[in-house]
């Protein structure tokens, strides 16, 4: 086997022995890389609101681009249907030789031209086609809040989990507390063993939880960092949750254009647009159709096919070497039974496509009607979270009294730390109790955002609107553990 080196193959190398070529393409990947690099610098160690999540997200995601690549596809479906009045033209040549009789000799080269100059069909297409960019256009916008959705969905369930694993954390210190003071109890003969080993399965079962929450963390971040584009290490979110209004009222006159939402929209105006290519097909079997033709053509004199042409000829008179043509032609459809067949088959995919909308229709409202509910239930929820949560609170407070003082009663049940330690790991199950509650709801505000259409409105007013949110639906403090 015979190896030649990057010299022989006529490539010449570098004193490290690499091509130029490839320490071109070395250098070109080190350029893209570098560019990427200082897009994403801004963002490295900076924390990354909601509004700045939502724009890296709609910027790069998959689903937002190819939807955009649906809208050009579109357009030029578009234009395709417009150009159809503008003359096509190609330009050859049939160069070789003849033998015998040819009515068409040997050409240097040839022209021709053609397009339509009246078609009643050509009328319905272009409406279809521009119906067709209308629901690309629709659709782009239903991916827009889809991934919107889905980066606020994200960016709420992270700071959800860092929340509830600040708060697990300090039932940790707290039920650590609580094993040494049992512990303590035991030694001095006040406590059983039994209640150490439940005060210590406390501490793990807590401790356990702990993790949990760690390593729900670590999945939701690395979700949002794919949803935006950044990478997990370096990802982190000011925890600044911006109000969510939530018409809970019966939308009489649904948004936007009458439509449930974008997605219903764009079905409907898909459905408009085989709608109108159904009518073109129709009326292609009874409307005549009108083209216009030209031709030129410049033989090639000096072949004998040419002199044969030109002596069969001789009683017209010279043959030039230049023939051109040019004129309308007009067709009449009479008999076309497998065009009538396509016309039906389009009317039918039509009727489909209609009834498809509909059916989208009636489940967003659907859909609409049962999260308007849902969000009712969830709001008397957060509120019995929140009462209990602040019941757990001011208990915890008059316990805390009761130790510092005395609970004034000597016959009565004597409050030990102990207690004080449950009390404070019991208030933080409440608290947690509140996150989940509040998690829940705007979980479910932001759906009915999206079902109803309004999801890039109210995106759209979080940019607008000053950076202190208002206090509608931000959660109460945690209270710092108090020594």
């Amino acid at each position: 086997m015979l190896l030649l080196s990057p010299n022989r193959l006529g490539h010449p190398a570098d004193p490290a022995g690499q091509p130029h070529r490839f320490r071109r393409l070395g250098g070109l990947r080190a350029a893209v890389a570098w560019s990427v690099f200082l897009s994403l610098a801004p963002y490295a160690h900076a924390q990354i609101s909601l509004t700045t999540a939502i724009d890296l997200a709609l910027r790069s995601n998959p689903r937002v681009l190819g939807a955009k690549d649906d809208v050009n596809k579109a357009r030029a479906q578009l234009s395709q249907a417009h150009d159809a009045y503008i003359p096509v033209v190609s330009i050859g040549a049939n160069l070789g030789q003849g033998y015998g009789y040819l009515p068409s000799p040997p050409t240097l080269a040839t022209a021709t031209a053609g397009s339509i100059v009246f078609s009643r069909s050509q009328f319905d297409y272009v409406r279809s086609a521009k119906a067709g960019v209308d629901a690309a256009l629709l659709a782009l916008q239903d991916a827009q809040e889809g991934v919107a959705q889905d980066t606020v969905l994200a960016f709420i369930a992270l700071d959800n989990d860092q929340q509830h694993e600040q708060v697990v954390r300090q039932q940790t210190g707290f039920a650590s507390a609580l094993v040494t003071i049992v512990q303590e109890r035991v030694d001095a003969g006040q406590n059983t063993q039994i209640d150490l080993t439940q005060a210590k399965l406390t501490a793990a079962e807590l401790r356990l939880s702990e993790l949990k929450e760690q390593d729900d963390i670590e999945v939701d971040r690395d979700h949002l960092a794919r949803l935006i584009g950044l990478p997990p290490a370096s990802l982190q979110i000011d925890g600044n949750l911006p109000a969510i209004a939530v018409p809970l009222d019966t939308i009489t006159n649904p948004t936007p254009n009458g439509y449930a939402n974008f997605a219903v929209a764009s079905a409907f105006a898909n459905a408009e647009a085989k709608r109108q290519q159904a009518v073109g097909m129709a009326r292609s079997g009874f409307w005549p159709e009108i083209n216009f033709v030209a031709q030129y053509n410049r033989y090639a004199t000096f072949t004998s096919s040419f002199a044969t042409l030109e002596a069969f000829n001789t009683s017209a008179g010279h043959l030039g070497a230049d023939e051109a043509a040019f004129g309308v032609q007009i067709s009449f459809p009479f008999l076309d039974k497998g065009r009538s067949a396509r016309g039906r088959i389009a009317t039918a995919e039509a009727s489909r496509a209609l009834h498809d909308a509909q059916n989208v229709q009636i489940d967003a409202l659907d859909s609409q009607t049962r999260l308007r509910h849902t969000i009712t239930e969830l709001h008397a929820q957060a509120d019995i979270a929140t009462f209990r949560q602040q019941l757990a609170q001011q208990q915890l407070d008059v316990l805390r009294v009761q130790l510092q003082s005395g609970n004034g009663n000597p016959n009565g049940p004597q409050m030990s730390p102990k207690d004080e330690q449950t009390a404070r790991i019991a208030e933080r199950d409440k608290y947690l109790a509140v996150l989940d509650a509040s998690f829940q709801l705007r979980q479910t505000e932001i759906q009915l955002l999206r079902q109803s259409g309004e999801l890039e409105s109210w995106f759209k007013s979080v940019i607008s609107a000053p950076a202190n949110p208002s206090p509608q639906n931000n959660l109460p403090p945690s209270p710092a553990p108090q020594p």
